[in-house]
């Protein structure tokens, strides 16, 4: 029987960060759990720590995660989101603890990180599915300039601030409206929470399942926020006039779309599977993460 594995995930920019991944990968390894560490650019506060040096270091790429059983991410959503692209090209589980600031993707906290490694070398936890979308970039001559995924959001942005970006938003090959924009967010229920709940859209719990449009800094009548099927296909069009725009994905994957280019995004086949430790309501982590004021609260009778 192979061993277990899991690839360590962890945010080094503290001192502290790096001292939870080396009490993580202590933990994991005392139960002979096989434990791969992933590196970004600077290996050395990784590769020069007395116990995190002695694991197999890997780079961002689908390797890192092969033949494991789950990715384990400790920071904030960043990092979150450059795991869950490795864990979603091999198709398992990512688990997120947040040693950031709000940490919304974040399954739990800092201050339970030796509760969360134990429940997962007893595999008690449970694995729920989060909805993605894939994307589609086209020029003018309806050539491909690339594809991607999100988890997040799909972010159009304008790359020439002196102006702004003109496009024609459709929806399942209908013409919705125009705008004259800053870009164009196309989110996931997920990733409702993040840049599209700043540029104003509604939150979505991550049960439902649909794909939110939001408009950022339209200058139109029309410009507010729409909740589509999860069936539909949503297109961004930029006028040959308009300036080149860059399409997103989860912040950090990007593709070009230079004037005339036209973007289709729709529903992910995978999705990524995400793994939950508790029964912690939507709601209360909504109310925790953004600190919302609910006294006075009284409930049902």
């Amino acid at each position: 029987m192979s061993p277990r594995e899991v690839l360590l995930v962890p945010h080094t920019g503290r001192r502290t960060n790096v001292e939870s991944a080396a009490r993580a990968a202590e933990l994991l390894d005392a139960a002979g759990i096989v434990v791969r560490v992933l590196v970004y650019r600077d290996a050395s506060s990784v590769a020069e720590h007395p116990v995190l040096g002695r694991f197999d270091l890997y780079r961002h790429s689908y390797e890192a995660a092969l033949g494991v059983e789950l990715v384990l991410v400790l920071g904030g959503d960043g990092t979150f989101l450059r795991a869950a692209d490795i864990a979603h090209s091999v198709d398992v589980p990512v688990l997120g603890i947040n040693l950031g600031h709000i940490g919304f993707l974040a399954e739990w906290e800092k201050d339970s990180l030796d509760e969360a490694i134990q429940r997962v070398i007893d595999c008690d936890y449970r694995v729920e599915d989060r909805m993605t979308v894939e994307v589609r970039v086209t020029n003018n001559e309806k050539k491909c300039l690339g594809t991607g995924w999100a988890l997040n959001e799909v972010s159009i942005e304008n790359q020439d601030r002196s102006g702004v970006l003109d496009v024609l938003l459709e929806v399942d090959a209908r013409p919705v409206s125009t705008y004259g924009c800053d870009g164009v967010l196309i989110s996931t229920p997920t990733g409702s929470t993040a840049y599209a709940f700043s540029a104003g859209g509604p939150v979505l719990w991550p049960e439902l399942d649909a794909i939110l449009v939001v408009p950022n800094n339209a200058h139109a009548l029309f410009a507010r926020p729409l909740v589509v099927s999860p069936h539909s296909t949503v297109a961004v069009e930029s006028t040959m006039r308009s300036n080149p725009a860059e399409v997103v994905m989860d912040g950090f994957r990007k593709l070009p779309m230079p004037p005339g280019s036209r973007v289709e995004v729709v529903r992910g086949v995978r999705p990524v599977r995400w793994v939950r430790l508790d029964d912690v309501t939507f709601t209360d982590r909504l109310v925790t993460k953004f600190r919302l004021p609910v006294e006075g609260w009284r409930g049902p009778d």
